[in-house]
């Protein structure tokens, strides 16, 4: 099995603060830029290419609110690697020698499109490996990286949820600033994803539209982003679980195409720490009981 020492520990990082102000995780699963020599050699693209699927800074942004009271967790890990926004075997038998398990999902839609649990493409289509991978090697990754995030953030989930009785998942991303197809409309400075209604109690996307909207920012519910994997298996609002995701488009924190702070950063920062004092005034009361909304 692939060992993980070294370059890659920790793969993840949760930080607590001494003491919780409210029962919200801020979460950012897409912003790791730690590339393995292993990954290097065996990518038929170089850096540069592999980093244009990161949620680059996204960690950063939200890396201040463990100071006010949220827990945050971050993973260290690139998503081109090994995605946990995913579920844990969705995989390309394509990419691999040897027979895939079983159970193994080889034909969801994020399958076909190349970016299953180990993507086989970066965000823009290029294919990212020279040659096929072993089984082994897929089923390593996930066993060592994929595996221990979502126990560890199923964990801190529980936590809140013993302690508060309800809890809510921040799920952070970033999106390019302008999408694959020329017909796309120009894309809102964030996205609020509630896979339609279901994954969240319907007041939390009406607060994050309110405050951000309020400081200047365009809002757009579920388009093109209606929440991945952690959005949907970690929302479930009749039991008081709330996941909201938040793709923030790259072009308001950050140069696309030099991949680096623009001016605005700190600002940006500023507002998602605001967006977190009101998320953290919400009456949990006022989250539950809740239907989920009819498909």
């Amino acid at each position: 099995m692939t060992q993980f020492d070294g370059e890659l520990s920790p793969p993840f990082e949760i930080v607590e603060p001494a003491s919780w102000r409210a029962p919200i995780i801020f979460n950012s699963p897409h912003s790791g830029s730690v590339y393995s020599s292993e990954f290097l050699n065996a990518s038929r693209i170089d850096l540069a290419a592999l980093r244009r699927s990161e949620d680059s800074f996204m960690d950063e942004l939200i890396g201040g609110l463990s100071e006010q009271g949220f827990p945050t967790v971050r993973v260290n890990f690139p998503r081109s690697y090994v995605d946990v926004n995913r579920e844990p075997y969705e995989l390309d038998p394509r990419m691999f020698t040897g027979r895939l398990p079983s159970f193994a999902n080889t034909r969801s839609m994020r399958v076909a499109g190349g970016l299953g649990t180990i993507p086989r493409v970066v965000g823009d289509g290029q294919e990212i490996y020279r040659e096929r991978l072993s089984v082994d090697d897929a089923l390593g990754r996930i066993e060592a990286l994929y595996k221990p995030y979502h126990r560890a953030l199923r964990r801190l989930i529980n936590k809140a949820h013993q302690a508060f009785g309800t809890v809510i998942l921040v799920d952070c991303h970033s999106m390019p600033s302008v999408g694959v197809s020329r017909d796309e409309p120009r894309r809102p400075d964030i996205v609020i994803g509630d896979r339609y209604g279901t994954s969240c109690a319907s007041l939390l996307p009406d607060v994050v539209e309110e405050i951000m909207s309020g400081l200047g920012y365009s809002i757009g519910r579920n388009k093109p982003y209606a929440g991945g994997f952690i959005t949907e298996h970690y929302g479930n609002p009749a039991s008081g679980l709330h996941t909201v995701q938040l793709e923030l488009n790259r072009a308001i924190y950050m140069d696309e195409r030099r991949r680096e702070r623009s001016p605005r950063f700190a600002q940006v920062a500023t507002d998602f720490a605001a967006l977190a004092d009101a998320l953290a005034q919400v009456p949990l009361g006022d989250l539950g009981p809740f239907q989920a909304a009819a498909e």
